[in-house]
């Protein structure tokens, strides 16, 4: 287990090497002076001229980039010329948003995903089948901004059941800020109005953000479970009477598991990376909506400490994989 830490850990460098490159030589190849974002238009050449000296931009390319990858290992993602405040301070004060999206999609994912995936197993080549698989393509196949508006027009503009952007009531007191999650938040306040609140204005983000990957994890899980319950070992234990849910949950689930945890995994980074065309349908103040309102703006630290963030998270997901799978499998572990 320990090996598989280090190991991850050595990724995790090379990963922030590559990616700071890639993002750095975009945001130097993409028109825009970071220098006249800040002094305006209007302002004259002689400060022009200085904040570019504060700003490093004088430097050459090298050693821009040196003194970049420096910061990050420091934790200095650098400042957003939008907000001008530090770019891992405005991230952690988003992140506590898009995490409760991702956490409540993702937990909607695999719960629905698993079970549709096991029915339409159990259930192969009949109408809960069919309707399962078209359940999956139209969930794949469906943009997300297009899912949004449409559930945005039935729920909130006909039905009126649910909010339609926020995360919480204008009108209501938000608990105090103990995590970030307003759902937990209110929780350890004891305040339940809030967390009804909360709760309720996470529905159909959440709903919306979990389809494409509640698809995926269906139909990896469909895959698997037909896999293992045609082997000789299910087909024996079924002879001997073992009694078929029991049989199902205890032995072929658990086995169609191990290739679907990757799946699981790599959707919850997806999650992470895909709440922004969500956060802004909904009016989701995450990191998603910050980060499109820092391209608007040509905020290209802000953009790159984003893309950072995230491709670290993948890491971090991966070897929470790979520690799954040595809790799953006996003979990975040996």
């Amino acid at each position: 287990m320990l090996k598989v830490i280090k190991d991850r850990m050595i990724m995790l460098i090379f990963v922030v090497f590559g990616v700071s490159l890639i993002t750095f030589t975009i945001s130097n190849i993409i028109p825009g002076d970071a220098a006249r974002m800040i002094v305006g238009q209007r302002a004259s050449q002689e400060t022009y001229e200085k904040v570019r000296e504060q700003m490093g931009l004088n430097d050459p390319l090298f050693t821009q980039y040196f003194n970049y990858v420096k910061g990050l290992f420091k934790g200095d993602f650098g400042t957003s010329i939008r907000t001008q405040q530090p770019v891992m301070d405005d991230l952690l004060s988003y992140f506590p948003a898009t995490l409760e999206l991702v956490v409540f999609a993702f937990l909607i994912a695999i719960f629905f995903g698993v079970i549709i995936g096991v029915l339409t197993a159990v259930y192969n080549n009949t109408k809960i089948d069919y309707i399962g698989r078209i359940f999956s393509i139209s969930g794949v196949s469906t943009p997300v901004f297009l899912s949004g508006l449409i559930v945005i027009l039935i729920f909130y503009g006909k039905l009126g059941w649910f909010p339609s952007s926020g995360r919480f009531d204008l009108l209501m007191a938000r608990p105090p800020t103990i995590t970030g999650l307003y759902t937990i938040d209110s929780l350890l306040s004891g305040n339940f109005a809030a967390f009804k609140s909360a709760v309720w204005h996470l529905i159909l983000p959440a709903v919306i953000l979990s389809y494409v990957q509640l698809s995926t994890i269906t139909r990896q899980v469909r895959s698997s479970m037909i896999d293992v319950l045609n082997q000789d070992y299910i087909r024996t234990a079924r002879a001997n009477g073992l009694s078929s849910w029991t049989l199902i949950i205890r032995y072929a689930l658990r086995n169609s598991l191990i290739p679907t945890i990757t799946v699981i995994g790599v959707s919850f980074g997806a999650l992470l990376g895909g709440a922004v065309i969500t956060e802004i349908v909904f009016n989701w103040p995450g990191m998603g909506k910050y980060v499109v309102d820092s391209i608007g703006n040509l905020d290209f630290p802000a953009i790159m400490g984003f893309t950072i963030f995230i491709a670290i998270g993948y890491v971090i997901i991966n070897l929470i994989i790979d520690l799954l799978y040595l809790v799953l499998d006996p003979q990975i572990r040996e």
